[in-house]
């Protein structure tokens, strides 16, 4: 008898049948491998989704193809003005949701303010020691009030919210919407030359006339902007812009128009006079005509801040029943687009050189030293002017804060009405504003 040993066949068989063995045992263990591995991303991808949607339902964001696609089951949005009146809502409860019966139907009612925010305006302008005061904080992607708070001395005037009457002169607010027609209607550019005469915040004849003189003073229109220099833009009004683009871009940033809200928002209103004083009145906004309430201000910001998209502003997120049941929930709604994604960007260099160079220097550049503050783009204007009769002064910022990564920016407006003594400036107050939203 041979030995297997010895066979050259038996121990080819062997060898084949060894290599078998590991090369099942080598696959065995990698696909073991790769279960476990699907296993644990499935298991870490259900972990995230739960820590980034449970437990927060009443702030998740809502996604612009989620919001197109809803339709509300029972309200939609003009029926909230209805349904919200007799609650009264008093915002500086600060409470994110709450209780109210229409037609013997109990509904809760989900108002998504950024509370802690809100608590601090609400006591930054219980200290302002102004005469009255407003404060907008918004979202320019989506529209979401993050903070509307109001104040007024000793309680005294109107019931309803500052910030949404349309009563108060927005000065030099209105060169916004100027600067945008001059870069859209006329090709004007930040740094194209401009000539003027005469201080820079006056506003009188002899400072409107073509032609330099010996006290003609020149610089761009950026710096114009930024210093908010009352006779260039007077100059613009009447020999760049007349009365037919004035009033076309009025429209755009929906002067005299409704704009739809989830409370009353009164009409901000304009008449483009056809005299060339009155021309350049109104594009320079020294005039007391011309009225806007604090919220379109900072819608017309936020147009700016978004790439010349304006959206629909909203307050309340969802209407619920007492089974849970959503009768109604906001949706991201286009206004419309006043103006192009070039125009946006230029006149955000302009607001940019307000922080930089102009009115805003002393109030809002002081962040920009922050660490916080230096992947964030600020861009603002102001505007001041008395009442008729020189009793209060009429004090505005509105400005925008965006991070350069592009999640959340925001817009503010804030309006400070002086009366004998001045209280803390509109500036500083947005100033107190960004600095606590950011560092917190």
């Amino acid at each position: 008898m041979i030995a297997s040993g010895n066979n050259p066949n038996s121990w080819r068989d062997g060898q084949r049948r060894l290599h078998k063995l590991a090369r099942r045992r080598y696959l065995g263990n990698k696909a073991t491998l790769i279960l476990m591995y699907l296993a644990l991303i499935g298991i870490i991808h259900t972990g995230s989704w739960i820590l980034a949607h449970g437990g927060r339902e009443s702030h998740e964001s809502l996604k612009i193809g989620e919001w197109e696609n809803t339709r509300p089951e029972r309200y939609v949005k003009k029926d909230l003005l209805a349904l919200l009146s007799p609650l009264n809502l008093d915002l500086t409860s600060l409470t994110e949701s709450y209780l109210l019966v229409t037609e013997g139907i109990r509904l809760t009612v989900e108002i998504p303010l950024d509370t802690a925010l809100q608590r601090y305006i609400v006591d930054l302008l219980r200290r302002s020691r102004t005469f009255q005061a407003a404060v907008v904080v918004l979202s320019p992607k989506t529209g979401q009030i993050l903070a509307m708070a109001d104040y007024e001395k000793h309680g005294q005037g109107e019931e309803g919210n500052l910030c949404l009457k349309a009563d108060f002169p927005p000065a030099s607010l209105f060169k916004i919407v100027s600067a945008a027609a001059a870069i859209e209607a006329r090709g004007y550019t930040p740094g194209k030359t401009v000539a003027f005469r005469g201080m820079a915040h006056t506003l009188y004849n002899t400072q409107l006339r073509q032609g330099e003189g010996r006290y003609t003073r020149k610089t761009s229109f950026k710096r114009a902007f930024s210093r908010s220099i009352n006779p260039v833009f007077g100059k613009i009004g009447i020999y760049d812009l007349g009365r037919e683009f004035m009033a076309e871009y009025a429209d755009k940033f929906l002067f005299n128009q409704e704009i739809p809200f989830d409370l009353p928002l009164a009409t901000s209103s304009v008449h483009i006079p056809a005299d060339d004083f009155g021309l350049a009145e109104i594009a320079s906004g020294f005039n007391r005509r011309t009225l806007i309430s604090p919220l379109h201000v900072s819608l017309i910001t936020a147009a700016v801040a978004n790439g010349g998209i304006m959206v629909e502003p909203w307050l309340v997120r969802r209407l619920k029943d007492e089974s849970g049941k959503v009768l109604y929930r906001a949706r991201l709604s286009k206004l419309g687009s006043p103006i192009e994604e070039n125009t946006a960007s230029q006149l955000r260099i302009l607001m940019q050189d307000t922080v930089a160079h102009g009115t805003c220097r002393k109030a809002l550049n002081p962040l920009r030293r922050k660490k916080f503050f230096e992947d964030i783009e600020l861009g603002a204007k102001t505007g001041t002017i008395n009442d008729y009769h020189d009793r209060y002064k009429y004090d505005w910022v509105t400005a925008y804060a965006l991070p350069r990564n592009g999640d959340g920016g925001i817009c503010i407006t804030v309006l400070a009405i002086h009366g004998k003594k001045l209280g803390i400036k509109a500036s500083e107050v947005a100033r107190y504003i960004m600095n606590y939203h950011f560092a917190s």
